[in-house]
């Protein structure tokens, strides 16, 4: 899934690259008009000069551009190189998961072991939940972005809207980001009229998951308050930026879930062997 979804972005960029070029000139001649006409006038020939490059470096510049791609590349490789590792492990993991919890557990006392296994299931349990509510919030804006950006007729489309999938997984602020590449790329083959309207359903999905998407279906799915959600995302942001924002959410609801199991005694944890 993962290599398919690479050579289909790849292609994509690939066949949408001349598009790019064809609807940058356009739209560059456009604006180089609008700034002739009333009621600026602006024929300064340095702006005209400036305007008239924006085509010609695309062009005469593709090698630097394919180099930031395979720049690119090379981040992209030691990242699914991780990722391949975090596979193997995951493997594993799943197949002798049961035998390396127990034998993490035959370390401990009887009742401890009681305890930290219910915390260990809770906290697995709401990580799961977790994911799902995450996968759902990012899916839903990729689905708006990529359907606006095709509606629009911008260029890589379907490659920005996999960026914003990726990028919605950094919440809050991984949309705008992201969203501010396309805005980018619809400036340049659109024009500011869409641009602004792309700015503006982008503003209205950020604030729609700060305040709806992530509190109500990724709170209520790890079952934590939407002001703990908010809360969560801001000290996690200011302590440890995009990454303390990116696992803020999910290190309080291990927590919360996983704290109480740890501290409720039942009477089948006293043993022989707890006091």
């Amino acid at each position: 899934m993962l290599g398919g979804l690479v050579t289909l972005v790849a292609n994509r960029v690939s066949a949408d690259y001349p598009a790019l070029l064809a609807e940058t000139k356009h739209t560059t001649a456009q604006v180089q008009s609008w700034l002739a006409g009333p009621p600026f006038h602006v024929k300064n020939s340095n702006v005209q000069r400036f305007l008239n490059d924006i085509p010609g470096y695309l062009s005469k510049h593709k090698t630097l551009v394919e180099g930031t791609v395979v720049t690119g590349g090379k981040i992209a490789s030691e990242f699914f190189g991780g990722l391949v590792l975090m596979l193997f492990v995951a493997f594993f993991l799943i197949k002798d998961g049961d035998r390396i919890w127990n034998w993490l557990l035959g370390a401990m006392r009887t009742g401890t072991a009681r305890r930290v296994d219910r915390a260990g299931h809770a906290a697995w349990l709401v990580m799961v939940y977790y994911m799902r509510g995450t996968v759902a919030v990012a899916a839903i804006h990729a689905l708006v972005i990529g359907v606006v950006l095709w509606v629009m007729g911008v260029p890589l489309a379907l490659p920005l809207a996999v960026l914003v999938f990726l990028a919605a997984f950094v919440p809050l602020v991984g949309l705008l980001v992201a969203g501010a590449l396309a805005i980018l790329v619809t400036l340049a083959t659109k024009g500011w009229v869409d641009a602004v309207i792309l700015l503006g359903i982008l503003i209205v999905e950020d604030q729609l998951e700060a305040h709806l998407l992530q509190p109500q279906v990724v709170g209520k799915m790890i079952r934590l308050h939407p002001l703990a959600v908010i809360l969560s995302l801001a000290v996690g942001g200011v302590l440890a930026g995009i990454v303390g924002a990116v696992v803020a959410v999910p290190i309080v609801a291990v927590i919360t879930r996983a704290l109480p199991e740890l501290r409720r005694t039942e009477p089948e944890d006293l043993g022989p062997d707890d006091p």
